[in-house]
C-alpha cells in the first residue's frame, strides 16, 4: 500500500513526496507485431509492453493499461524508451548547473525529471503493474489508411482499440489514455465519448483548440504547421516491417501511403495561398475535431507550461471539465513544448513526470488512496522566480482587475526598440501618433524559441529570456521601476485605437518583465489580424465590467472592414500568466507588425497591409488590462 500524500494548507510545498508502491517487475516484455482491425477495414499498428521477470515471457495475469495514441510513427517510442533511463542519469548528473541562466526552461533539466520516460513506453508504470500499449493512429506509422488529424473517423478509432484492448486477456478492465501533445489531445477527445472503462486521463500539453491555438494563431496561419505536417508524412514512410509482413498489412500500407503520400499538406498549402479560404476560419469543420470537455467523466490530469504553443488553454480546459474531488488537477510550469518537467524531481520541484503519472493511475485505476486527489487542483511555478504555488484555482482569487495606459513619452529603457514609449497609470494628456516600423527583426526571440517547441534556448538568453533583439523591430511601452513586489495572474487584454493605411493589419504583442540590466524577459504573447477583431462577447471573461479575455470569433462571417485612415479600437487575447515582477523592474509591452516565423503573412495579406499606426488618444485611450497581486495580500 502506498504512503499516503498529505494535503498541506495553501500554499504548500510542490516537492511533497508520496510513494506509489514498489517495483514489481523487473523486465517489459515488447510485442511489437500486434495489429488491431477497425470496423472499416483499416489495420492499426501497435506495441504492447507487458510487465515480466524476464523480457522473454510476460508475467500472467491480467494488469491495467495505459494507451498512448500517436501519429509520430511508435517506433519513435521505443528509442525513446531505450534513451529514457541514459537521459535521466544525464540530467542528475548536471543538476549542480546553474539553472537560472536557463531560466528554469533547460532541456537538460528536462531529461532528469522524467520527461522521457513518458514519452516512451513508461517502464515505471510497467515495472508497477501496468500495461502500456502505443498506437500508430490511422495513416501513420506502419497504420494502413489515410492521416486526417483529429477527424471524425479517427476519434470512432479511439473506441474501437480501447474496446479491443479491454477484450484482451492481459487487460482487466481499467483503461487509462496518457500522452504528450497530440497523444494528450487525443486522450481528451476519447475521454470526452465516454469509452467504458476508461478511468483516467494524464495530458502533457495538450490543447484545448488546436486549430485556433497552433494552426491560425490570431486568425493568420502558422508555417509550422507545414513543417509538423511535413514531418508527420516523413514518419509515415518508416514502418515497422516485420509485424506488418507477419500479419500481412504490407500490401495495404503500401497503396494506402501511395494513394495520400502527403495528408493534409495539400489544404495547408491551399490555406496560405487563397485569399479568404474557407478553411482558413475556424469552421464546423475545425470544430468536429476538437474534445468535449463537459462530457469526460475519467479522471484529469492537465500538464502544461508557460511556453508552450498551447499556453492559452490551460485554465480554460481545467475549467470547463465538470469534474470534483480532486479528479481534474492542472500543473503549469515555466517551460516550452519540449521543455516541461524541468527540474522535476529536485528539492522544490514537483515529483519527477513518471511518478506524478503513477500516482494518479494508482489512484483511479487501483483505488489506492495515496492522496494524489489533493495535490493541487491547481499547480503553478511563478515566472520571474516566484516558486511553486497551488491553490484552487486560477487566476489567484485575490487578483484585481487594473489598467496601464499607453503613452508617447520616452520611459528611457528601450534605446534598442524601435519606438520607445511608456505605460503608465494616467492616460494621456494630448494626441499622439506612433507608427508601427517597417523593419524585420532577426530570428533571435522568443517566439522563435516558442516555434521550435524549447530548442533554441540552448542558444541563449536572446532566444528565451531577453527579447530585445526582437524588441529593435517592435514599439515597447514600459513602465517605471517597480516600487514593490507586483504578482500577474491571468489573462491580459490590450484595447488599442489604431488605424491602417491598407485594408488590414497585425498586430504581435508581447509582454516582458524588464530587469534592471535591462534584459526583457518575455512572459506572454497575444496576436491579432484587425479585420478578425470581432469579439464573442458571450465566452468572452470579463471582471467588474472590464474585459480582461477576448474571446475572438475568427469565423468567415465575423470579419469587420478596415478602411484605410479609418480609426477603429481593436482588443488583443494575451495568454494568461503568473509571474512576479520584483521591486526595481518594470512591465514592458512590445508591440509589433509581424512576428516570424510564428505567424505567416501570406501574399495576398501582404498585399492588403500598407502601414499601421497606434493612435493615443486621450478620447479613446489605448490600454493594457491585467489582473494582478500586492504580495502582501
Amino acid at each position: 500500500m502506498a504512503t499516503p500524500l498529505i494535503p498541506t494548507p495553501v500554499p504548500r510545498p510542490a516537492d511533497a513526496r508520496f510513494e506509489i508502491g514498489q517495483e514489481q517487475y523487473p523486465a517489459v516484455h515488447t510485442d511489437t507485431t500486434v495489429t488491431i482491425p477497425m470496423s472499416d477495414g483499416v489495420i492499426l499498428c501497435a506495441d504492447v509492453g507487458r510487465p515480466a521477470y524476464r523480457r522473454e515471457e510476460p508475467a500472467d495475469g491480467a494488469f491495467p493499461v495505459v494507451v498512448t495514441f500517436t501519429p509520430y510513427n511508435r517506433m519513435g517510442n521505443r528509442s525513446g524508451a531505450r534513451f529514457a533511463r541514459v537521459a535521466k542519469r544525464l540530467g542528475r548528473a548536471v543538476r549542480g548547473s546553474d539553472r537560472r541562466r536557463f531560466t528554469g526552461r533547460d532541456l537538460v533539466h528536462t531529461m532528469a525529471g522524467g520527461a522521457m520516460d513518458v514519452f516512451a513506453t513508461n517502464r515505471t508504470l510497467v515495472s508497477r503493474g501496468y500495461v502500456n500499449v502505443v498506437v500508430d493512429v490511422r495513416g501513420t506509422g506502419s497504420s494502413t489508411g489515410s492521416w486526417d488529424f483529429f477527424s471524425p473517423r479517427e476519434h470512432r478509432d479511439y473506441l474501437e482499440v480501447l474496446e479491443w484492448i479491454r477484450e484482451q486477456p492481459w487487460c482487466d478492465g481499467h483503461l487509462a489514455i496518457t500522452g504528450i501533445s497530440y497523444g494528450a489531445i487525443a486522450g481528451l477527445i476519447a475521454a470526452g465519448q465516454r469509452p467504458e472503462g476508461l478511468d483516467a486521463v494524464f495530458a502533457i500539453v495538450a490543447g484545448e483548440d488546436p486549430v485556433r491555438e497552433l494552426g491560425l494563431t490570431g486568425g493568420v496561419p502558422t508555417p509550422g504547421m507545414a513543417v509538423w505536417l511535413a514531418a508527420v508524412n516523413i514518419a509515415k514512410f518508416l514502418p515497422s516491417p516485420r509485424g506488418m509482413i507477419r500479419n500481412r498489412v504490407l500490401g495495404p500500407y503500401v497503396r494506402d501511403r501511395l494513394r495520400d503520400p502527403a495528408s493534409g499538406l495539400g489544404l495547408a498549402t491551399r490555406i496560405a495561398t487563397t485569399d479568404g479560404h474557407p478553411d482558413g476560419f475556424l469552421n464546423d469543420q475545425w470544430q468536429s475535431r476538437l474534445p468535449r470537455f463537459e462530457d469526460i467523466t475519467a479522471a484529469t490530469w492537465i500538464h502544461g507550461a508557460w511556453h508552450d504553443v498551447y499556453n492559452r488553454s490551460n485554465f480554460r480546459m481545467f475549467d470547463r471539465l465538470g469534474l470534483s474531488g480532486g479528479a481534474k488537477q492542472v500543473l503549469v510550469d515555466d517551460g516550452y513544448h519540449i521543455s516541461f518537467g524541468s527540474g522535476f524531481g529536485e528539492t522544490g520541484n514537483p515529483p519527477a513526470l513518471d511518478e506524478l503519472q503513477c500516482a494518479w493511475f494508482d489512484k483511479w485505476l487501483r483505488g489506492i488512496d495515496n492522496g494524489i486527489e489533493g495535490y493541487g487542483p491547481v499547480t503553478v511555478r511563478r515566472q520571474g522566480g516566484g516558486g511553486w504555488i497551488s491553490r484552487p484555482s486560477f487566476p489567484d482569487a485575490a487578483a484585481t482587475v487594473r489598467r496601464l495606459y499607453l503613452a508617447a513619452e520616452p520611459s528611457g529603457s528601450a534605446a534598442h526598440a524601435a519606438t520607445d514609449a511608456s505605460l503608465g497609470d494616467l492616460p494621456p494628456q494630448g494626441p499622439s501618433f506612433l507608427p508601427l516600423p517597417t523593419v524585420s527583426a532577426g530570428a533571435a526571440s522568443n517566439n522563435t524559441a516558442l516555434m521550435t517547441m524549447g530548442a533554441l534556448t540552448l542558444l541563449g538568453r536572446r532566444y528565451g529570456s531577453d527579447d530585445r533583439r526582437a524588441e529593435a523591430a517592435a514599439i515597447t511601452f514600459t513602465t517605471d521601476p517597480l516600487l514593490a513586489d507586483l504578482i500577474l495572474s491571468g489573462p491580459l487584454n490590450l484595447h488599442l485605437r489604431v488605424e491602417a493605411g491598407g485594408t488590414d493589419a497585425f498586430w504581435s504583442v508581447t509582454v516582458t518583465d524588464v530587469e534592471p540590466d535591462g534584459a526583457s524577459a518575455p512572459l506572454t504573447r497575444g496576436a491579432l489580424l484587425s479585420s478578425l477583431r470581432a469579439i464573442d462577447e458571450k465566452h468572452s471573461t470579463y471582471v467588474d465590467d472590464e474585459l480582461v479575455f477576448p474571446l475572438h470569433t475568427l469565423l468567415a462571417e465575423s470579419v469587420l472592414p478596415v478602411v484605410p485612415g479609418e480609426p477603429f479600437d481593436i482588443d488583443i487575447e494575451i495568454n494568461p500568466t503568473e509571474a512576479v515582477l520584483r521591486a526595481g523592474h518594470r512591465l514592458r509591452v512590445a508591440i509589433a507588425p509581424r512576428s516570424s516565423p510564428r505567424h505567416l503573412l501570406t501574399p495576398s495579406l501582404k498585399r492588403k497591409i500598407n502601414g499601421q499606426t497606434i493612435i493615443l488618444d486621450p478620447d479613446h485611450p489605448s490600454y493594457l488590462t491585467y489582473l494582478a497581486v500586492d504580495p502582501a495580500s
